[in-house]
């Protein structure tokens, strides 16, 4: 822990340094040891995915291990939110061991430690926090019964790690949508406090905004590494939970609305294929961003660019429901 400076002044300084320094920490471990990462070996089905063949993949490893670093040194982390850092690490392990088979890991596997992960998860928040849920367009809080709220939790958890893992294959585009789903969740918690100081948690969402921001910098069209499994499961784990601490889970509908279309759409249509042989969207590429590039002949920056605009526009309505 960072004890140099006292009181208010000194918690807000400590704060500000803390947040400079896991970018510039960011930048210098990509830029250090992104050749220690392991290769991509391209996507065969993927629009473009030979393209990504040979450079590194795994960034994920690096910015969650930065994150988890700073937070535990300027966070001052509570015993709940040490235990959320836990899993968010274990996210990216599971993801980053994925990175480095030679052999990708099969898909039960993978929706089988998701769900350890989710379950652990609903455990903790139920441990540390109620059942109570804030609908924000209706301003009413409803106690749901911890059983049913852990039911969901679970599936928000679950959903939220795969769909932002799906959406990665564009340059910069899981990674821009997930800040902008983050900061609008610190924004919409900031404003519930009423004027307050939102609870701790939400610096960690600038920590790990900062972070993702340093790994931008390498990623942007033309990228010169990737993240990941182990950067996207983390990042959807880290997203539910966010949500999750806000006490309106709900509201994760709207601020990560196209990373659900994006990514989710895909799982839909092929679980339905498999398990029930019902086919959907036979006309329609998933992920979503290579129907975009493939049939309406966006670029990468296009593509980038335009899912950004449309959940910025998405999250402005949501920060507005949230005013008092």
């Amino acid at each position: 822990m960072i004890h140099y400076l006292t009181g208010e002044a000194g918690s807000r300084t400590v704060a500000f340094i803390g947040i400079l320094l896991a970018f510039a920490a960011t930048c210098l471990t990509m830029y250090k040891c992104m050749d220690l990462l392991p290769k991509d070996q391209g996507r065969e089905f993927a629009v473009d995915g030979k393209k990504s063949a040979g450079k590194p993949r795994g960034a994920g490893f690096l910015f969650v291990l930065v994150f988890i670093a700073a937070a535990l040194l300027f966070a001052r982390p509570s015993r709940e939110t040490f235990i959320y850092l836990i899993l968010v690490g274990a996210a990216m392990l599971t993801g980053f061991l994925d990175d480095c088979a030679k052999t990708p890991w099969g898909e039960y596997k993978k929706g089988i430690l998701d769900l350890i992960i989710a379950v652990t998860t609903a455990v903790t928040f139920l441990n540390f926090n109620s059942s109570e849920v804030t609908f924000l367009l209706a301003g009413k809080a409803v106690t749901f019964p911890p059983v049913l709220f852990g039911i969901l939790a679970v599936v928000l958890v679950w959903v939220s790690i795969n769909v932002t893992n799906c959406s990665d294959g564009v340059d910069g585009l899981s990674g821009t949508l997930t800040i902008i789903t983050l900061m609008t969740v610190f924004l919409v918690d900031t404003l519930l406090a009423d004027g307050g100081k939102a609870d701790g948690f939400s610096y960690l969402i600038l920590l790990f905004c900062v972070c993702i921001l340093g790994y931008l910098w390498y990623n942007a069209t033309p990228s010169r590494l990737l993240m990941g499994d182990a950067g996207s499961r983390a990042m959807g784990l880290f997203i539910s939970i966010a949500v999750l601490k806000t006490g309106s889970p709900f509201l994760y509908i709207p601020v990560a609305l196209v990373l659900i279309l994006d990514g989710g759409l895909g799982l839909i249509k092929v679980s339905l294929l498999r398990f029930l042989k019902i086919r959907i969207l036979t006309k329609v590429r998933t992920p979503l961003h290579d129907q975009a590039r493939k049939v309406w002949s966006w670029s990468n920056t296009q593509t980038v660019f335009r899912f950004a605009i449309i959940q910025i526009m998405l999250c402005a309505a949501v920060i507005y429901i949230a005013m008092p």
